[in-house]
């Protein structure tokens, strides 16, 4: 099994892996192009996307930038889709995002997750020379009518049900139920959005 293979799934994984140093290195590039282009030029930033995110559908997705991929290859967007400015997705696993989904300002999802021991998340010097690091990380899921306001953290692991809207500020840590306003550190449920 390719490091690429473990890293999806979930499993501990090498980020040094050259395929996956090379994946990485394509997407901060093309986040680079994206963020250097006057939004304006839409031709060009809807390139740069496509090449970004394979599984990128122009219709009614628009991210204002700057904009921070770890790989773009793992996030999946659905139709009319917002992103304010300084939009971070570490998607390391994937990162499966519904239809008429809106992000504020600074939203960051990171599927991204370290040991918490210290013997298996520090760098360990191999015999050949090389610095091992091993991680590992959780897919994020957010439902169809989702509004993330500004400063909303959501971390690996977390899915967010539909029509549910998340307080500015907030780290989510844990699943929210669709349907429902939930804010705070460590984001809770406030109440029940009726009609």
């Amino acid at each position: 099994m390719t490091e690429l293979e473990k890293m999806i799934r979930g499993e501990l994984y090498k980020p040094s892996d050259p395929e996956l140093r090379m994946l990485r290195h394509k997407a901060h590039r093309l986040c680079t192009m994206f963020n250097q282009t006057f939004e304006t030029d839409e031709e060009t930033r809807c390139a740069i996307l496509k090449e970004l995110l394979p599984n990128f559908d122009d219709e009614e997705v628009y991210f204002q930038g700057p904009i921070y991929f770890d790989y773009g290859i793992n996030t999946f967007i659905g139709k009319n889709f917002y992103a304010n400015f300084n939009t971070t997705i570490l998607d390391v696993c994937p990162v499966t995002i519904g239809d008429n989904v809106m992000l504020g300002t600074n939203v960051s999802l990171l599927t991204a997750v370290h040991p918490l021991r210290y013997e298996e998340r520090n760098p360990k010097l191999q015999p050949n020379g090389e610095m091992r690091v091993l991680e590992y990380a959780k897919p994020i899921v957010i439902g169809d009518n989702c509004w993330l306001a500004g400063s909303v953290t959501v971390t690996g692991g977390v899915k967010i049900g539909s029509g549910s809207v998340i307080g500015a500020g907030s780290v989510v840590t844990r699943d929210i139920p669709p349907n429902v306003l939930a804010a705070g550190v460590p984001c809770r449920v406030i109440k029940e959005i009726e009609n």
